[in-house]
Formats: structure tokens, C-alpha cells, sequence
């Protein structure tokens, strides 16, 4: 990328702090993140450099962060409340964080004049698709879950941005990402667990759900290559996919991390929320994003999702090993 001053909101997050790694080398770098879920140790290595900034603040509420817009290039617009589950307990904080912050984000920019934004959508948006892979122009978007809704709804605040303030736009509908920092997910969830008890496993649902997982290294690769792209686009908006070309089932992780720790005669509980097997209110069951809009600009993952899995069981175990 070439130099460039940027914004990322949320960097100091999982996938933002990745983000923050990767652009610090070619980009002045201002992260603004109110810290509820990310970590500051996920960028202490940038401490103190002359390309990096650090802004605690919440962008739910208007502030002096506003005033930093007024000599951003592009901003990487990545915090949101993320936990699916959460969200159905208390979705007036996915309201707050999801919407009211990426509206105030957009005002930032059309206020600053701003030309360019990222936003990370989720693969949410599409619910209980009935095509699968599922493709960007895929109708109806009916998510299952508040997180999804909020989402959604950004997406469409963007996209009238966008069309009435000329402000050029991509919108990343993600798959599950996972990769050392995480900080929730059924990855983590199931190492939280063994370390804990290594003769059973909770596993929420029946197992059988279906999803494609990307390894955070590859997002971050994504990321990278579309916003050298948007750098040269004119005016607009464009949508893209990014997950993987396969997907894998809840419980070939739990058999490929119950390999990776060396365990034996794990015995597996399935607790289900639903019916029809689902782990939660609003987990999407089936979910494989159709990538080939991505593909063809030229990016293409190099982990499947059983590679994605089985390297950040790796990642995360030394970790923990070597902390």
C-alpha cells in the first residue's frame, strides 16, 4: 500500500490489531478503539512509534475523535460488538455499537471529507441463505440475529452515504475469522473447555453445523488487496465475499482439536438451543460464501478451512504454552 494516513476503528481488536501489523510498514496509522473488547497489549509493539496513534474513545458518542477525520485518506471502519450470542441477550449495545458508531463514523467523513471507507460486514446479513455458496446479490438479506441486523443496517447507511456523498465504499462480508487474539468463537471456546476438563466437551448444537472459517492471515491479505484497488476505483460502492471455497463442521474441529492436544476418549455433550440442532438463537446453520467475485481481482486464500483451524488451534495452544 502505498504511504497513506489512515484511521482504523477498532485496532486494537482481532482482526483490527492484524490490520494495524500489516499497515503500519507504508501507512501513518490512527487507531481509535474505546478498548471493551480489544486489548491494548494487541498493539504495544506500536507504542511509541512516529506512525502510530492511539485514541481510547467511544465512537457511539460524538467527540473530539471526530476532529482526527480532517487528515485521514481512508479509514478501515472495523469496531462493532461481534458476539453473535451476545447480541440476542442485549441488543440494545449491538444498536449502540454496530449502528449508532458507524453512523457517526460516516459523519465523521462526509464532515472531513473523507473519500474513501472499509467497513467489515459479516456473513450474517444473508440468514438462512437458500443458495449456497451464496453470492453477494444474493435476495432477501434476512438476518437471523441482532448482530446480523446491525450489520445489515450499516451496510445500508454506507451505501446512501456513499450514493448521496460521492464517499467511495467496500463492504466485506466476512466469514468466520479465526487466528491468534481472538477472543470468543467455537475455537477457543472448545481449547477454554478441554483446558479445563479434558475427559468432555460442551459442544453447542448438534455438531453437524457447517461453516466456512478463514484464517486471519488471509482476511488481512483481502483487506490489503482491496483497498490498494478502491485507491484507484472512482466513486462508489462495491460488495464482496470474503470467506473460503470449503467449510467444515463443529465437530471436525472438535476431533481436530482433540488430535492437536494429544487427547483420548473425549467424550462429547451436545447441548442444543433449537430444534433443528443450532448452538444459539440466531447461529446460521449452513453458511459458504461464494468468493469467486474476489478470486477474479486476483486473491485467493491459502488456507482451507480445515488448515485455517488446525493452525490456529497451534497458534493459540503455544500461546498459552508461551505466554
Amino acid at each position: 500500500m502505498v504511504s497513506l494516513k489512515v484511521i482504523v476503528t477498532g485496532g486494537a481488536g482481532f482482526i483490527g490489531s492484524h490490520l494495524v501489523d500489516r499497515l503500519i510498514s507504508t501507512a501513518e496509522v490512527t487507531v481509535i478503539d474505546n478498548l471493551s473488547s480489544g486489548s491494548i497489549l494487541n498493539l504495544e509493539r506500536h507504542i511509541g512509534s512516529s506512525k502510530f496513534s492511539l485514541i481510547t474513545a467511544d465512537l457511539s458518542i460524538r467527540g473530539d475523535w471526530e476532529k482526527l477525520f480532517s487528515e485521514a485518506e481512508m479509514v478501515f471502519h472495523l469496531a462493532a460488538s461481534t458476539d453473535v450470542r451476545m447480541s440476542y441477550s442485549n441488543p440494545r449495545v449491538f444498536f449502540r455499537n454496530n449502528v449508532v458508531a458507524t453512523f457517526n463514523v460516516l459523519e465523521a467523513c462526509r464532515i472531513h471529507n473523507v473519500q474513501s471507507i472499509i467497513f467489515t460486514s459479516s456473513s450474517t446479513v444473508y440468514g438462512d441463505a437458500d443458495v449456497i455458496p451464496t453470492p453477494e446479490d444474493y435476495q432477501p438479506l434476512r438476518p437471523i440475529s441482532i448482530y446480523g441486523m446491525s450489520k445489515l443496517l450499516g451496510e445500508k447507511l454506507i451505501e446512501s452515504y456513499s450514493r448521496i456523498y460521492g464517499i467511495r465504499a467496500l463492504i466485506l462480508r466476512l466469514a468466520n475469522v479465526i487466528g491468534p487474539r481472538s477472543t470468543h468463537g467455537v475455537v477457543l471456546d472448545f481449547i477454554n473447555k478441554l483446558m479445563r476438563d479434558r475427559s468432555e466437551l460442551e459442544i453447542l448444537g448438534d455438531g453437524s453445523q457447517r461453516k466456512s472459517y478463514l484464517h486471519v492471515e488471509d482476511t488481512i491479505d483481502a483487506i490489503i488487496h482491496l483497498a490498494n484497488m478502491l485507491k484507484t476505483e472512482s466513486k462508489g460502492i462495491e460488495v464482496y465475499n470474503l470467506g473460503n471455497e470449503d467449510w467444515i463442521s463443529v465437530k471436525e474441529i472438535a476431533d481436530i482439536l482433540v488430535e492437536e492436544m494429544g487427547l483420548k476418549d473425549v467424550k462429547y455433550r451436545y447441548k442444543l438451543a433449537t430444534r433443528d440442532g443450532r448452538g444459539w438463537f440466531g447461529d446460521v446453520k449452513l453458511m459458504l460464501l461464494d468468493i469467486s467475485k474476489l478470486k477474479d481481482t486476483g486473491w485467493k486464500p491459502r488456507y482451507g478451512s480445515r488448515d485455517a483451524v488446525r493452525k490456529t488451534i497451534k497458534e493459540i495452544l503455544n500461546n498459552l504454552q508461551n505466554p
